[in-house]
């Protein structure tokens, strides 16, 4: 089991861990804004580089025209067309230059204008989804104040494993937070802990689940629901495509649990994993031959 627990912080860490109130959604939508932003930054970057490398190329051009000036009083020698057409192609080389630096002046300006939108609308996100969910809390806790409680701890823990399972999740996770405020330390909290955890597998939200099964794990071992939450560990890792903590589950769930229903099917995924480590690779597809004409 120790082996397993920094396996669980590491997706638990402040670095990757979702809190509840965020959910998948917002985590992809986030990716999402963060892509977009990488790409402007790339492209402002790339257009400052280009702006840079023209600057040297002005100031030349005006050094250059500054010298011609400067000269036409000594090129007496030489014809008024000669000096008039190099100095003309001077000028016209110079308002090239100056045409290139507006124009990347300008779409710095729009990638900026860009980058501030893409912030803008990121902290709008965050803000609607972050209200979205807890409009849905303040609801549950409303609904869950009116629903009658069980005096009893296993009545109260029945109750909302009964919601869980009539797919009324926010309201189940509220009890099971009531629950856990009411009787921390009883020897059902970590059946209370694995059904928060359920609540959050059946959304596919896998940090959130890892959080309640990891506290199954260390603090609860003799629950009934430990083995599987081994079992269940194993497979959000392996959603989380952490290959290696979810076969460390595994092992772990055979190690600790080796007569129970979870460690038989860990064996058997354990033995599948085996199979597959030494079965070879499908040889390529022989090319199709064309038809010769």
């Amino acid at each position: 089991m120790r082996r397993l627990l920094p396996a669980l912080w590491v997706v638990l860490g402040a670095g990757c861990f979702y809190p509840a109130d965020r959910g998948r959604d917002l985590e992809l939508k986030v990716q999402k804004l963060g892509k977009d932003n990488e790409q402007l930054k790339a492209e402002l970057a790339e257009t400052r580089a280009k702006l840079a490398a023209a600057v040297p190329k002005v100031d030349e051009k005006v050094a250059e025209v500054t010298k011609a000036l400067e000269s036409l009083d000594k090129a007496s020698h030489r014809s008024e067309a000669d000096i008039g057409i190099q100095f003309q192609k001077t000028v016209e080389d110079l308002a090239q230059l100056r045409g290139q630096v507006e124009t990347y002046l300008f779409r710095i300006n729009e990638l900026e204008v860009a980058l501030k939108k893409v912030g803008d609308d990121t902290d709008k996100r965050f803000t609607e989804l972050q209200g979205a969910e807890a409009v849905k809390a303040a609801e549950a806790k409303k609904k869950a104040d009116e629903l009658r409680r069980p005096e009893d701890k296993k009545d109260f823990l029945q109750l909302a494993d009964d919601k869980a399972k009539a797919g009324d999740l926010s309201l189940a996770r509220q009890l099971y937070a009531d629950f856990l405020k009411k009787w921390p330390k009883d020897d059902l909290t970590g059946e209370a802990h694995y059904g928060l955890g359920e609540t959050y597998y059946s959304e596919d939200k896998c940090r959130e689940a890892l959080f309640e099964y990891g506290k199954v794990i260390q603090d609860f071992v003799k629950t009934r629901s430990a083995p599987v939450s081994y079992l269940r560990s194993a497979e959000c890792f392996k959603k989380l495509k952490m290959a290696d903590e979810s076969k460390l589950a595994l092992e772990e769930l055979v190690k600790q649990y080796p007569k129970s229903e979870p460690a038989k099917t860990a064996k058997t995924r354990l033995s599948e994993l085996e199979k597959d480590k030494f079965k070879k690779p499908a040889p390529p597809a022989p090319p199709k031959k064309g038809k010769v004409k």
